[in-house]
Protein backbone atom coordinates (compact mmCIF):
# COMPACT_ATOMS: atom_id res chain seq x y z
CA UNK A 1 0.00 0.00 0.00
CA UNK A 2 2.72 2.74 0.75
CA UNK A 3 4.41 1.90 -2.29
CA UNK A 4 3.45 4.80 -4.42
CA UNK A 5 3.58 7.12 -1.36
CA UNK A 6 7.04 6.37 -0.62
CA UNK A 7 7.89 8.89 -3.67
CA UNK A 8 6.42 12.06 -1.61
CA UNK A 9 9.21 14.29 0.75
CA UNK A 10 8.26 16.47 3.73
CA UNK A 11 7.96 20.13 3.29
CA UNK A 12 10.92 22.01 5.31
CA UNK A 13 10.90 24.92 7.25
CA UNK A 14 13.62 27.40 7.96
CA UNK A 15 12.09 29.00 11.52
CA UNK A 16 11.96 32.69 10.15
CA UNK A 17 9.54 31.19 7.29
CA UNK A 18 7.54 29.62 9.77
CA UNK A 19 3.61 31.54 10.38
CA UNK A 20 3.66 32.19 14.34
CA UNK A 21 2.23 29.28 16.15
CA UNK A 22 3.03 26.65 13.23
CA UNK A 23 5.16 23.86 15.52
CA UNK A 24 3.45 22.75 18.36
CA UNK A 25 4.17 24.62 21.41
CA UNK A 26 5.06 20.90 23.48
CA UNK A 27 7.97 20.09 20.95
CA UNK A 28 9.35 23.59 19.96
CA UNK A 29 12.06 23.76 22.53
CA UNK A 30 13.10 20.05 20.97
CA UNK A 31 12.78 21.37 17.39
CA UNK A 32 15.02 24.44 17.91
CA UNK A 33 17.54 23.21 20.55
CA UNK A 34 20.68 24.58 19.02
CA UNK A 35 22.20 21.73 21.55
CA UNK A 36 22.82 18.21 21.24
CA UNK A 37 19.94 15.85 21.23
CA UNK A 38 21.75 12.72 22.31
CA UNK A 39 23.11 15.16 25.32
CA UNK A 40 19.34 16.15 26.06
CA UNK A 41 17.86 13.36 26.14
CA UNK A 42 20.24 11.60 28.46
CA UNK A 43 19.97 14.06 30.57
CA UNK A 44 16.33 13.32 30.86
CA UNK A 45 15.80 9.89 30.21
CA UNK A 46 14.77 8.18 33.39
CA UNK A 47 16.25 5.08 32.08
CA UNK A 48 19.03 3.87 29.59
CA UNK A 49 19.91 5.90 26.48
CA UNK A 50 20.50 3.63 23.60
CA UNK A 51 21.41 3.40 19.85
CA UNK A 52 19.55 1.20 17.86
CA UNK A 53 20.91 0.98 14.00
CA UNK A 54 18.01 0.03 11.36
CA UNK A 55 19.84 0.73 8.51
CA UNK A 56 23.38 1.78 7.30
CA UNK A 57 23.57 2.01 3.26
CA UNK A 58 25.20 3.27 0.02
CA UNK A 59 22.47 4.79 -2.28
CA UNK A 60 21.26 8.02 -3.72
CA UNK A 61 19.51 10.83 -1.25
CA UNK A 62 15.89 12.13 -1.59
CA UNK A 63 15.96 15.04 -3.74
CA UNK A 64 15.57 17.60 -0.96
CA UNK A 65 18.40 15.82 0.68
CA UNK A 66 20.50 16.54 -2.19
CA UNK A 67 19.55 20.08 -2.71
CA UNK A 68 19.73 20.36 0.98
CA UNK A 69 23.66 19.59 0.89
CA UNK A 70 24.26 21.01 -2.99
CA UNK A 71 25.41 17.56 -4.38
CA UNK A 72 24.88 16.06 -7.80
CA UNK A 73 22.08 13.99 -8.94
CA UNK A 74 22.72 10.11 -8.19
CA UNK A 75 25.81 10.84 -6.61
CA UNK A 76 26.01 8.04 -3.58
CA UNK A 77 26.13 8.91 0.30
CA UNK A 78 26.39 6.88 3.51
CA UNK A 79 22.97 6.87 4.22
CA UNK A 80 22.26 6.07 8.59
CA UNK A 81 19.18 5.32 9.84
CA UNK A 82 18.37 4.80 13.60
CA UNK A 83 16.16 5.35 16.63
CA UNK A 84 17.01 6.86 19.70
CA UNK A 85 15.59 5.07 22.91
CA UNK A 86 14.98 5.60 26.34
CA UNK A 87 13.82 2.99 29.12
CA UNK A 88 13.11 0.87 26.39
CA UNK A 89 10.63 3.54 24.54
CA UNK A 90 11.59 4.82 21.04
CA UNK A 91 12.18 8.92 21.09
CA UNK A 92 13.47 9.78 17.94
CA UNK A 93 13.73 8.47 14.54
CA UNK A 94 17.08 10.35 12.73
CA UNK A 95 18.38 9.56 9.51
CA UNK A 96 22.33 11.16 8.52
CA UNK A 97 23.18 11.45 4.86
CA UNK A 98 26.84 11.66 4.34
CA UNK A 99 28.47 12.40 0.72
CA UNK A 100 31.03 10.15 -0.13
CA UNK A 101 33.47 12.96 -0.35
CA UNK A 102 32.80 13.82 3.47
CA UNK A 103 34.20 10.64 4.87
CA UNK A 104 37.63 11.27 3.93
CA UNK A 105 40.59 12.42 6.08
CA UNK A 106 39.74 12.77 9.63
CA UNK A 107 35.55 11.46 8.97
CA UNK A 108 36.40 8.04 7.99
CA UNK A 109 35.55 6.94 11.17
CA UNK A 110 31.60 8.41 10.67
CA UNK A 111 31.38 5.18 8.46
CA UNK A 112 31.61 2.96 11.69
CA UNK A 113 30.24 4.18 14.65
CA UNK A 114 27.97 1.06 14.76
CA UNK A 115 25.63 1.49 17.80
CA UNK A 116 27.42 5.26 19.00
CA UNK A 117 25.36 7.95 19.35
CA UNK A 118 26.38 10.23 16.49
CA UNK A 119 25.56 13.52 17.81
CA UNK A 120 28.60 12.71 20.40
CA UNK A 121 31.20 12.60 18.21
CA UNK A 122 29.84 15.80 16.31
CA UNK A 123 29.71 17.70 19.81
CA UNK A 124 32.85 16.63 20.60
CA UNK A 125 34.59 18.18 17.63
CA UNK A 126 35.80 21.58 18.23
CA UNK A 127 36.08 21.97 14.30
CA UNK A 128 32.49 21.18 14.17
CA UNK A 129 29.83 23.94 12.86
CA UNK A 130 26.02 23.54 12.56
CA UNK A 131 23.96 25.29 10.01
CA UNK A 132 20.23 26.58 10.53
CA UNK A 133 17.33 24.19 11.62
CA UNK A 134 14.80 23.40 9.41
CA UNK A 135 11.55 21.86 10.62
CA UNK A 136 8.74 19.80 8.92
CA UNK A 137 5.35 18.05 10.11
CA UNK A 138 5.47 14.58 8.65
CA UNK A 139 2.27 13.13 7.12
CA UNK A 140 0.67 9.48 6.13
CA UNK A 141 2.12 9.67 2.21
CA UNK A 142 5.49 10.52 2.79
CA UNK A 143 8.08 8.07 2.89
CA UNK A 144 10.22 9.62 6.00
CA UNK A 145 6.89 9.18 8.00
CA UNK A 146 6.86 5.60 7.48
CA UNK A 147 10.33 4.70 8.38
CA UNK A 148 9.88 6.84 11.55
CA UNK A 149 6.44 5.35 13.20
CA UNK A 150 7.20 1.94 11.71
CA UNK A 151 8.00 0.89 15.37
CA UNK A 152 4.87 2.36 16.24
CA UNK A 153 2.48 0.18 17.29
CA UNK A 154 -0.32 3.01 16.70
CA UNK A 155 0.90 5.79 14.28
CA UNK A 156 -0.03 9.38 15.13
CA UNK A 157 -1.74 11.37 12.19
CA UNK A 158 1.94 13.48 12.03
CA UNK A 159 4.97 13.65 13.83
CA UNK A 160 7.54 16.39 13.45
CA UNK A 161 11.28 16.69 12.74
CA UNK A 162 14.00 19.00 12.43
CA UNK A 163 16.97 18.73 10.24
CA UNK A 164 20.46 20.68 9.99
CA UNK A 165 23.49 20.37 7.71
CA UNK A 166 26.39 19.80 10.53
CA UNK A 167 30.21 20.66 9.24
CA UNK A 168 33.37 18.95 9.99
CA UNK A 169 36.12 20.45 8.42
CA UNK A 170 34.09 22.14 5.91
CA UNK A 171 32.54 18.60 5.35
CA UNK A 172 28.59 18.79 4.76
CA UNK A 173 26.66 15.78 6.30
CA UNK A 174 22.83 16.03 7.09
CA UNK A 175 21.25 15.18 10.14
CA UNK A 176 17.29 14.85 9.88
CA UNK A 177 16.10 14.16 13.58
CA UNK A 178 12.45 12.92 13.87
CA UNK A 179 10.51 13.00 17.39
CA UNK A 180 8.29 10.00 18.20
CA UNK A 181 5.26 10.93 20.46
CA UNK A 182 6.99 9.57 23.93
CA UNK A 183 9.61 12.70 23.51
CA UNK A 184 6.94 15.02 24.90
CA UNK A 185 6.93 12.97 28.30
CA UNK A 186 10.43 14.14 28.51
CA UNK A 187 11.30 17.75 30.24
Amino acid sequence: MHGLQQHHEPVWYFRRELRHGYAPQALSSWLFDPGSLTARLTANCPGLFRVEVQSQVWRSPQHNEIRRLGMRERQMSLIREVYLYCADRPMVFARTVIPRESLSGRQRHLAGLGSRSLGSVLFADPHMHRDEIEVARLRAGEGLYYKAVAILAKAPASIWGRRSVFYLDRKPLLVSEIFLPAVEQLA
